[in-house]
């Protein structure tokens, strides 16, 4: 297992998942703190589903080897509801792009008293070139900005620290007159999580087929899930304590860094539009995939031209558009998460074999370029066997695994693989 490929997946998925409105704070108001020190039991519901399900996506993801969500889909459901959940992820990623470039302009509004569509437009230029970037490329940026967010909610959980003991029963009666889009505290609590999943699922599927060994996929998205419930606790807990002073802002992070220190209400800023840059990426990425996975040529003129769409539509507003979609997208979710769950607790035991398989197929291939070794004409027949055998696709899994190996032999690594696969 790769230490150094799970933690890449670790930071993609959490970075994915924390978004413009983890980022920003207003999701977390809307869905936790609104129901004041019950919105922290929230917390720790939401975190346990997202360490499950998470983990349980990206798992699928690197098992079939996935560049987009289809035909997955098509394989762990009936053709109806697999019909279903792809129309409604790909609306889904879609509207979410969507809320994330007025989230952008929103933001810069706050700070510099910017027009809404200035920030919204140039955030969708900063997509629209990154989107031209191959997966690999776009995982790389996604997992490098994650940190960001990281020291942002640890300097506004230390600093909430300082000014404890507060009176949480005044607080929670001031939180509890936020508006909340569902209710009550535990289902608000699912309908966030699995909204989050429903966002993010394209893209962790695509994430984790980009990593060969399931089982780097598997703890990266476990240790993501811990990654994001840690952060999510840290959040809500910061929010809370200081709701009086940031319960009545569009981007409450931010208000909580101006209340700080002017500089760092400055970085606040870059941080939030670094997140929001994030998940608005995986959002027309991974739909412009979709759309063309079976005319990749046009790839480029539909990608931009769904990035254009979705920069007028954002001018409706970041706030109208997040308590409208949200906790839609949250039912719809639950559904999604119901199918992936079951699918994979009754196929886990083939996700392990697969792991074994694709080891085999690494040691093979290793064997074929070594110089000092024989490759047989029955070594030959293994290898197309075993590809033949994997739920991916063969020349797919085979270009892929054939790619790390000769990066492996060119940096003395992989001279002297394991010739039996490993199981589990």
């Amino acid at each position: 297992m790769s230490a150094k490929k799970t933690l890449q997946v670790t930071l993609a998925f959490v970075g994915l998942l924390v978004g413009a409105g983890f980022a920003t704070g207003q999701e977390v108001i809307q869905y936790f703190i609104s129901f004041g020190v019950w919105g922290l039991a929230g917390a720790v519901v939401s975190g346990i589903l997202m360490i499950a399900a998470g983990a349980v996506i990206i798992h699928i993801g690197s098992y079939f080897l996935a560049d987009e969500h289809r035909r997955v889909f098509r394989s762990v459901s009936s053709p109806v509801v697999s019909r279903f959940l792809d129309i409604a992820v790909s609306l889904t990623l879609l509207a979410m792009g969507i809320v994330m470039l007025a989230g952008a302009g929103s933001t810069l509004e706050q700070q510099f008293g910017l027009p809404a569509w200035i920030g919204s437009a140039i955030m969708v230029m900063l997509v629209m070139v990154t989107g031209l970037l191959n997966v690999n490329k776009v995982t790389n940026i996604i997992s490098a900005v994650t940190p960001a967010i990281f020291v942002a909610v640890i300097v506004a959980f230390g600093y909430t620290l300082t000014k404890l003991p507060v009176d949480l029963g005044s607080l929670h009666e001031l939180a509890v007159q936020a508006d909340s889009p569902v209710s009550p505290w535990w289902l608000s609590a699912i309908n966030y999580t699995c909204m989050a999943l429903m966002l993010g699922v394209s893209m962790s599927l695509v994430i984790g087929g980009n990593a060969l060994n399931p089982r780097d996929a598997g703890w990266g998205g476990l240790l993501g899930g811990v990654v994001y419930t840690v952060l999510l606790a840290m959040n809500a807990f910061a929010l809370l304590v200081n709701f009086d002073a940031v319960g009545g802002s569009e981007v409450p992070m931010l208000q909580l860094f101006q209340t700080m220190h002017p500089w760092a209400a400055l970085g606040m800023v870059v941080v939030t539009f670094v997140m929001i840059y994030n998940t608005t990426i995986s959002m027309f990425y991974a739909l412009g995939r979709r759309v063309t996975v079976n005319h990749r040529h046009r790839y480029v003129p539909i990608f931009l031209g769904l990035c254009a769409v979705g920069y007028v539509v954002s001018l409706v507003g970041f706030g109208t558009l997040m308590s409208v979609v949200y906790p839609i997208i949250g039912y719809v979710g639950m559904a999604l998460v119901v199918v992936m769950l079951w699918w994979w607790f009754r196929h886990r035991e083939d996700i392990s074999v697969e792991a074994g398989r694709r080891n085999r197929i690494r040691a093979l291939l290793t064997k074929r370029r070594a110089q000092d070794k024989e490759f047989s004409e029955f070594n030959e027949h293994q290898l197309r066997d075993a590809a033949h055998d994997s739920p991916a696709d063969d020349d797919a899994l085979t270009g892929a695994i054939d790619t790390q190996v000769q990066q492996d032999l060119a940096d003395g690594s992989g001279d002297s693989p394991s010739p039996s696969p490993e199981r589990g």
